[in-house]
């Protein structure tokens, strides 16, 4: 009976932090822009602009810009997609355009697509019944930074492999020291922790040849690789060391949490999961800065935060390894030598 309850307590859980995030996405402020040229066609649409920013109600949260000036938005990932919008001459036709990013996560710009669609579909009559002889024609959809169906799932995937690699050996260097009878000393740690940095890039990088020879992959993006294998080997290897092998119970779910929620922006979660989920899991800003280093060529702000949350991970899983122990045979010693002595009687 015990054993029943606890399977449904586990799959209670692991349901409201993995399936429960994908049901309940939603726009929530999708930050969109509206471009309009400068000048004195940018002010006959200021009536047009003002009506759609009323829109979305608070699905969407729009930003009046430039062309250029959204451009450089839609580069930075502050914004989702652009409504570019450009007066129609007399008898000409009104037809806005869409403009999504390769190079931002799949399922912001998916959401974004369908709002701006929708959207300019929506103001091309109004527009064009305001010019003479004008008509609405359909919205054009342009995709800059285009990737392939692989390089879309690329930066994810690398994450969640590399998580997979790094606890894996992590999880046998403890297993088969105390099958010996011994903890796995400080260096043993460390060799695992080095082997699975160099591996576990190696396997992303094999992965992104198979599915898609041309994916682009920069240095810069394989230093960022190791720099996240580090991170999680010695993060891992920290928590086996204070918990031992129940610090799986800990780590292992997080391969099934944390993808969940870093597949989606924090745009598309329910407030709940992104102040609890979203918030602090790692998994989002290796995904987010690899994507930038990959399509964006490491111009994007989230570069230099990804690097230094990375960074401090490692410091804190090594510390953590390379902590004194506080008694005798944590590190190499007999598992035997820390039971008491025994008493003779009699």
């Amino acid at each position: 009976m015990i054993a029943g309850v606890l399977g449904a307590v586990i799959a209670v859980v692991l349901g409201l932090v993995t399936l429960g995030v994908q049901a309940t996405a939603a726009p929530h402020g999708l930050p969109l822009a509206v471009a309009v040229p400068e000048g004195q066609a940018g002010q006959a649409l200021a009536p047009v602009v003002g009506r759609l920013r009323q829109q979305g109600g608070e699905a969407v949260s729009w930003r009046a810009a430039t062309p250029q000036q959204a451009a450089e938005l839609l580069d930075d990932k502050e914004i989702y997609g652009i409504l570019e919008l450009t007066p129609p001459a007399p008898g000409a036709r009104f037809a806005p355009t869409a403009v999504v990013s390769g190079a931002l996560n799949p399922a912001g710009t998916q959401a974004a697509q369908q709002v701006l669609v929708t959207a300019g579909q929506a103001l091309g009559d109004a527009v064009a019944g305001q010019v003479p002889g004008a008509t609405a024609g359909p919205v054009t959809v342009r995709t800059v930074h285009p990737t392939s169906t692989a390089a879309k799932t690329l930066p994810l995937a690398a994450s969640a492999l590399m998580w997979l690699a790094t606890l894996a050996a992590s999880a046998v260097v403890v297993a088969v020291s105390m099958r010996g009878g011994r903890k796995p000393s400080t260096a043993t740690r460390l060799t695992a922790a080095a082997t699975a940095t160099v591996l576990a890039p190696s396997v992303v990088l094999g992965f992104a040849w198979l599915w898609d020879s041309g994916i682009p992959v920069p240095w810069s993006a394989v230093g960022f690789l190791v720099l996240v294998a580090a991170a999680f080997a010695l993060l891992q290897g920290g928590v086996l060391r204070l918990l031992g092998l129940p610090g799986i119970a800990v780590l292992a779910p997080l391969y099934l949490m944390a993808p969940a929620v870093a597949a989606l922006p924090a745009e598309l979660l329910q407030p709940a999961y992104k102040a609890a989920l979203w918030s602090w899991t790692p998994f989002r800003f290796s995904t987010e800065t690899l994507r930038s280093l990959l399509f964006l060529d490491g111009s994007a702000p989230d570069v230099s935060t990804g690097i230094v949350v990375f960074a401090s991970i490692a410091v804190v899983g090594l510390a953590v390894l390379l902590w004194p122990a506080r008694k005798k045979g944590d590190d190499g010693a007999p598992v035997a030598a820390q039971s008491s002595p025994r008493v003779a009687v009699g």
